[in-house]
């Protein structure tokens, strides 16, 4: 097949979920098939970025556009959006520019099939192109919205995460009829969809993982216990999940264990969350790589709030044979069974109470570790990939049985 793949952002480095997520599947799918990526991104022009996606995904092509690249300028934008029908998540990701290249390339049957990567890039394609187009959804994004709003303290954010809520939840359903095909994350995510969008095509590929990373390291049993949670840290529900962690749980960890540090790995780290280092949490800010931080630690937790879609960063830690303690909306979605494979729990002093048992009994610890890792050999990113490449297939003969796939590539 030939897929054309857009994408609004840099895919590299591969330093968030949805990267990981989206750069898998790519490189995976280019082995087997001629993949075109397309990715928009903000700010001057970044030729070291060119240059290494290029590299990677050779055919490669990247639109440098206007859109906002300062929280300053960002908030401005939104002011002036504040009244449009548009989320403002969806319509900060327009561009004129993109949307010329997208209904070329589409309209010209240069491609088999196209790939919308997240609700973000939707607005570069309209109705009616000679090409089918599938919607990767990473999350369902009103559900997201609406989690934002309802742990949202500050009345004023609380209001615009509402307003927010109320225009993706209306664009998001009208977005999931406008595509040939969609694709989830999960049966959750599906039948959330479903309930906005009945009768919606769409086929579940579920997340993967490096297998080559399965390990099974041996934990440190000197030295103070390490807690691990990785993230962006500039992300909203990454946020939320740091400071609920450190006010409402680790308190009662450390009346059991005053040794234990709490590190909290991840770029971008926003003021709140640099608020919370002390003596016992160490922000990181942006690292070289989360591995160092992942195989030292003693426990991963995931205490996630909000949420949508499926957090790779719990299979990445059990890849790396860890022990892993996480919300139930932190783990939704994911093949994964509490009480065999991880420990979930919602309420702080369930949590917390989760943590010291595991510091407490090695064995038991060393039972979960070795849970995660066999859990996790079944999620290659290779099979996760084939499904994909199944899903495009499907939707290229039901769009055009006959469609001839013997017409060269053409570059963008």
């Amino acid at each position: 097949m030939r897929i054309l793949w857009v994408k609004a952002g840099k895919l590299l480095p591969v330093d968030t979920g949805g990267k990981v997520r989206s750069y898998n599947i790519l490189k995976r799918l280019a082995r087997d098939h001629a993949v075109t990526l397309l990715s928009y991104y903000n700010g001057q022009r970044d030729v070291e970025y060119e240059s290494a996606i290029e590299s990677e995904l050779p055919g490669a092509h990247s639109v440098c556009t206007a859109m906002p690249d300062s929280k300053f300028a960002e908030s401005l934008y939104y002011l002036g959006k504040l009244f449009q029908r548009t989320p403002f998540a969806v319509c900060k990701f327009t561009d004129d520019e993109v949307q010329r290249i997208v209904g070329t390339s589409l309209d010209g049957q240069r491609f088999d099939v196209a790939v919308c990567d997240f609700l973000a890039a939707s607005p570069n394609f309209h109705c009616g192109f000679a090409t089918p187009v599938v919607l990767f959804q990473h999350n369902v994004e009103t559900v997201l919205w609406q989690r934002m709003e309802s742990m949202e303290r500050n009345p004023v954010r609380r209001l615009v995460y509402g307003l927010e809520a109320s225009k993706m939840k209306r664009y998001e359903s009208a977005a999931l009829r406008r595509f040939q095909h969609v694709i989830a994350v999960s049966d959750l995510d599906k039948q959330r969809m479903l309930e906005m969008a009945p009768h919606c095509p769409i086929s579940v590929v579920p997340t993967g993982v490096d297998t080559k990373k399965l390990v099974m390291p041996a934990t440190a049993e000197h030295g103070p216990p390490k807690i691990a949670f990785t993230g962006s840290m500039d992300w909203e529900p990454n946020i939320d999940g740091v400071d609920y962690f450190c006010k409402e749980v680790l308190p009662r960890v450390l009346r059991e264990f005053p040794e234990v540090v709490f590190q909290i790995v991840g770029r971008n780290p926003s003021a709140k969350v640099r608020r919370l280092a002390s003596i016992s949490v160490e922000v990181t800010g942006t690292v070289a790589s989360v591995d160092e931080y992942l195989r030292s630690a003693t426990l991963v937790v995931v205490p996630l709030r909000i949420g949508g879609g499926t957090r790779l960063k719990i299979f990445e830690a059990m890849a790396r044979g860890k022990a892993v303690i996480s919300t139930t909306i932190g783990a939704e979605g994911l093949d994964v069974q509490d009480g065999r494979d991880l420990i979930l729990a919602d309420h702080p002093a369930d949590f917390a109470e989760a943590i010291c048992s595991l510091l407490r009994d090695s064995t038991v610890r060393h039972k979960y570790e070795q849970a995660a890792i066999a859990c996790i050999g079944q999620h290659d990113w290779s099979h996760v990939a084939k499904r994909f490449a199944d899903v495009l297939q499907r939707t290229v003969e039901d769009a055009q049985p006959d469609f001839s796939r013997s017409r060269p590539v053409v570059a963008l």
